[in-house]
């Protein structure tokens, strides 16, 4: 395999807010590559360095060979890019649009027309290419904001949080359209805080927390180097600290149990590693009931790419991403986007 994006040591700032600490990655041709981690992780920071939108404040990049940094025109034909946001003009019909993106590509005019139709195949957008984009469902914009990114053919298809908002069936044409994509050799690097998602997609997983890359390898290893199942459990609906921590230090006792955590963002729950066994829940209900502790719920899983960031930070993705939002000062964003 050739490396088709090298991302070495790269880091931004927004004024006093760090968005990229130090992010390394290799990505290889052919491959679809996942980036995954809460709101305020550094994944649309990094994409928009990776194309070209902004500089970053240290680091290289490199793109089929090209430098982001020195030769950013280059690098651009090489990309198609997807933002997160649906940026569509609504009084346009779906063929207008693919029309005038194609003009912006410089596509010389005498292949428009028959470039046009071939990605509105492509991504089955025949029949409403000639409706306004005013009347398009959120799946079929997003279909269609997939096809203006690949009018021009690239060979890197980069991707920010391509389902978000889209409904089940939506999500799942979209995932189909991705793995046909690479089968046909094309390189997707997609960015998502959707755990399924990239567990189905991503041949590698690069897993972010506040700017740097805490896991990265295939899905299958990040789950299997964690070994066992996992077992979660709580005292009660909400528990107090001191009787979690009392029914931590007597189940690390057990010497089939490997690690037992606190996650204080929900409830104080009890986030157990196991030996993969039948009666890890018969034996764990019984050794709480003999200490005198309650128990209000109790469940067995084998590891997710939860478990991964879970083990990695202390926290699930679901709590990173409330407590992203609980950090969140809208007056200090709204000048850090007018800066930009």
């Amino acid at each position: 395999m050739t490396t088709a994006i090298s991302i070495q040591n790269l880091q931004k700032r927004y004024g006093d807010v760090t968005a990229v600490q130090d992010i390394s990655l290799e990505i290889q041709s052919g491959e679809i590559f996942g980036i995954l981690g809460p709101n305020g992780a550094g994944k649309t920071t990094t994409l928009r360095c990776l194309c070209t939108l902004m500089q970053p404040d240290a680091g290289t990049i490199e793109v089929m060979g090209f430098s982001a940094l020195h030769q950013p025109r280059a690098v651009r034909q090489k990309l198609g890019y997807v933002a997160q946001e649906v940026a569509l003009d609504k009084l346009l019909t779906g063929r207008e649009l693919l029309e005038l993106q194609a003009a912006l590509y410089h596509l010389p005019p005498a292949q428009i027309a028959d470039r046009v139709n071939e990605v509105l195949a492509l991504l089955g957008l025949d029949e409403w290419a000639d409706r306004l984009i005013g009347s398009y469902s959120g799946g079929l914009k997003k279909r269609l904001d997939l096809a203006a990114g690949l009018l021009h053919r690239p060979e890197v298809l980069v991707l920010d949080e391509p389902t978000v908002g889209l409904d089940i069936e939506s999500r799942t044409v979209v995932w189909q359209f991705l793995q046909q994509l690479q089968q046909q050799g094309m390189t997707i690097v997609l960015t998502s805080h959707y755990l399924e998602e990239v567990d189905a997609l991503a041949n590698r997983v690069a897993i972010l927390d506040r700017g740097i890359v805490i896991a990265a390898d295939t899905p299958t290893r990040l789950k299997h180097q964690l070994g066992g199942d996992r077992i979660t459990l709580k005292l009660r609906e909400f528990t107090a600290i001191a009787e979690a921590e009392q029914a931590q230090a007597l189940l690390t006792t057990l010497p089939w149990i490997h690690s037992v955590v606190i996650n204080a963002g929900q409830g104080n729950s009890l986030n157990l590693v196991v030996d993969s066994r039948p009666d890890a829940l018969a034996l764990v209900q019984s050794t709480l009931h003999q200490a005198g502790l309650p128990l209000f719920s109790l469940a067995q899983s084998k590891p997710s790419l939860d478990d991964v960031y879970l083990a990695a930070t202390g926290q699930t993705l679901m709590d990173a991403e409330l407590a992203a939002i609980g950090r969140r000062d809208p007056k200090a964003e709204r000048k850090q986007a007018m800066r930009r």
